[in-house]
């Protein structure tokens, strides 16, 4: 690939605990490519542990983009992260490299690739009013409300996703269109720039081996720690609202409500469901070239190659 062309963007993505870090960090370097963040948790900069997020050495030896971009507590959404990685793929081009997106938020690589419809508002006073109705009556009660304002999107929620159902809310209320419709609205023109995206597909039982010893490496290696710190911190409520996966776990042990095996086997339960979640996003939202995990280092390097090329 000669120098003065443009190169196109690569999206490396896929269910959870398929083995895109790893692989993304084996073949960056000889593609000439810098790794952006496509996770909806790895933006943030305290958790590391619990999300798969490449390791500080890792990120130490070669450029990484938007694993730290925000603390929780902050708002992440679509638009924003969509807005980010444009402007970290011009900075990556400018040094005459490749953008490479890696992770599994499906919505992030379609905020990326194609677009969103437009923005959906933010509006603090219903965005406070919604926090407290969730505080005072739970999620399932606002779960049942959002079935009545926008049916289709609470189906594709649980009942105890918190953060989502509040969101949703927000949205329907201070709109008067659920988020599906915003999803729907012509996207705004793309940008020149296009996007090789490679999926890794992994068969359920061996994915579910896979999660099982992530589980326990994470356990064991500092996701304990990790969330006391964040608990000695003050920002245990915040990390609460994240809802995030092996964290909520790591909050309930420390705080006596779960025991150790309890809490791995509830972390595998949560996992599993994800990824089957994402495995039907992919299969019907993105056009990607599907390759069976594992995969060899080498040859990624050379389907991207031809797809780079073509």
């Amino acid at each position: 690939m000669s120098a003065a062309r443009t190169p196109r963007g690569i999206a490396l993505v896929g269910v959870t605990a398929t083995g895109k870090t790893a692989l993304a960090e084996a073949v960056a370097d000889q593609l000439g490519a810098e790794i952006v963040c496509c996770d909806s948790r790895q933006v943030f900069r305290e958790l590391d542990i619990g999300t798969g997020k490449p390791s500080r050495e890792a990120r130490a030896a070669r450029p990484h983009h938007l694993f730290d971009a925000l603390s929780i507590g902050q708002h992440a959404t679509a638009g924003w992260f969509g807005r980010a990685v444009a402007e970290a793929s011009d900075r990556i081009r400018g040094r005459e490299r490749i953008p490479m997106l890696v992770g599994g938020s499906g919505l992030y690589l379609r905020a990326v690739v194609t677009g969103l419809g437009g923005e959906p508002p933010q509006d603090a006073e219903v965005r406070a009013r919604i926090r407290q109705a969730m505080e005072r009556e739970g999620p399932e009660p606002l779960h049942q409300r959002l079935a009545m304002l926008d049916p289709a999107g609470a189906a594709g929620l649980a009942p105890r996703d918190r953060q989502r159902i509040a969101r949703a809310l927000e949205v329907v209320e201070s709109s008067g269109h659920p988020l599906s419709w915003w999803h729907r609205q012509a996207p705004p023109r793309a940008r020149e720039e296009s996007w090789a995206i490679f999926e890794l597909v992994e068969a359920p039982a061996r994915l579910r081996e896979h999660i099982a010893r992530r589980t326990s490496w994470m356990f064991e290696h500092g996701l304990i720690e990790e969330t006391e710190a964040l608990r000695r911190a003050g920002k245990a409520e915040v990390l609460r609202a994240l809802k995030a996966i092996g964290y909520d776990e790591a909050l309930a042990l420390l705080e006596g409500a779960l025991t150790r095996p309890a809490a791995e086997e509830r972390v595998n339960l949560r996992t599993t469901q994800l990824a089957k979640r994402q495995r039907t996003w992919f299969r019907h939202q993105v056009d990607a070239v599907r390759l069976d995990a594992p995969v060899e280092p080498d040859a990624l390097r050379a389907r991207i190659r031809a797809a780079l090329e073509a």
